[in-house]
């Protein structure tokens, strides 16, 4: 059914091919076999797909009994995920814990040496995006708070670094704690009209947020200098060392490795804080929350303001690196690229933001072979993932407070 409902509606554009010089019809018929199969094909794979992924997901949401088995015996796991299992606690032993975050140190310290000029850039823009994603993740991952006008602070940040350098010669590490302290501003002052809004409301507000910064400073040509943009815009100096364009691409990225460095540091502290738990306890239940004494207001304020700092930093280091800015580069494709590597990485994970950033700015890169069916390419691979794993990559596991009788201790598992 679904194969000819499928034929139905594409037959006017696979079948049908209009000619209009010779003003001929060319009918070809052989689309129709080809749809017919591929689609019947594509929904029996998804069908059975879809059936897998339940049965692999049950033995983790209930334990199952087996009434020929001995009590208390459960049901093995699918060989794939026993394989995972193994394999993830492998990893986690204290030795190979420790080798792991040793090489992948030395990766990250030898990348710009071993790579192209081409391969650095493209990473110092990822690692743009796992900034953004970071700062994100605070408001939609931990609150719950659904924001799609994030790319205004990152908006912000850069035109304050390009408009100082315009009209007053500001170098890069003066810009840089200005555009913060003014992304933060901006942050507050959009948290504070939207504290009662939730779900879609507060979406549409954040959106319609972002569209005003960027057609402000499309129109207001005396101050950002319109839809030119603001160019020769310096990249940051190393005590006025004169620095070629590797040199300085090289310098951008251990710049950019240092800030995602503190951004992790500084979200993994937040999220344990009594704010971080106050802001998780209200993104489940604000209602429940508040009943417990959260300060609704005081969490909503805070969460809005760090998160809006990373996209100010990271639109400072952005403007030094491009060295041209216009409103272009902040539409709200950019607010949905970021949202989408929350999304893909895992709501609330902090390793999920980084890899969703990772996977969705460097694998289009990569495949520029298929760029025309890019978009096709993204929108399936975020239904797929909606469909067999709804919380991301890296899922968030939540914290378990367990009594240990033995001991008599509190664990946190």
């Amino acid at each position: 059914m679904i194969s000819i409902w499928f034929i139905f509606l594409t037959f006017p554009i696979m079948v049908m091919k209009v000619n209009t010089v010779t003003k001929t019809v060319v009918w070809r018929w052989h689309n129709i076999a080809l749809i017919g199969i591929g689609t019947f094909v594509i929904s029996t794979v998804w069908r059975l797909a879809l059936e897998r992924s339940q049965r692999e997901r049950r033995p983790d949401e209930a334990v199952h009994h087996d009434p020929s088995s001995p009590a208390g015996a459960e049901e093995p796991a699918h060989p794939i995920i026993a394989r995972y299992r193994t394999l993830l606690a492998a990893a986690m032993r204290p030795k190979t814990k420790k080798f792991l975050i040793a090489a992948f140190v030395v990766f990250v310290v030898l990348f710009p040496f071993i790579s192209s000029l081409y391969q650095t850039s493209i990473m110092i823009t990822a690692l743009i995006y796992v900034m953004l994603a970071l700062g994100l993740n605070i408001v939609i991952g931990l609150g719950g708070m659904l924001h799609l006008g994030y790319i205004a602070f990152f908006a912000v940040g850069a035109y304050t670094y390009g408009i100082l350098y315009r009209f007053f010669g500001v170098g890069f590490w003066v810009a840089l704690p200005i555009g913060a302290v003014l992304s933060v501003v901006a942050g507050v002052l959009l948290a504070l009209p939207v504290l009662r809004l939730r779900g879609d409301y507060l979406a549409i507000v954040t959106l319609g947020f972002a569209e005003i910064v960027r057609i402000v400073m499309n129109n207001w040509t005396s101050l950002s200098n319109g839809p030119q943009g603001i160019g020769g815009i310096p990249r940051p100096g190393l005590f006025g060392i004169p620095l070629n364009l590797s040199q300085v691409t090289i310098y951008i990225y251990f710049l950019i490795v240092t800030v995602v460095a503190i951004t992790i540091f500084v979200v993994h502290r937040f999220e344990n804080s009594r704010i971080g738990r106050a802001l998780v306890a209200m993104g489940e239940d604000d209602i429940a929350a508040e009943a417990m004494g959260v300060d609704l207001t005081k969490t909503k304020v805070i969460a809005f303001a760090l998160g809006s700092l990373w996209a100010g930093i990271g639109g400072v280091i952005f403007a030094a690196r491009t060295t041209f800015i216009n409103p272009a580069s902040f539409t709200v494709w950019e607010s949905i690229i970021v949202l989408s590597c929350v999304v893909l990485g895992g709501m609330g994970s902090i390793p999920g933001s980084v890899i969703g950033a990772l996977v969705l700015i460097l694998v289009p890169e990569y495949l520029r072979a298929f760029s025309d069916y890019r978009m096709l390419m993204f929108g399936a691979i975020l239904v797929i993932m909606m469909v067999f794993r709804p919380g991301g990559l890296i899922q968030k596991k939540r914290k378990a407070y367990t009594f240990d009788v033995s001991t008599e201790t509190e664990v946190v598992s």
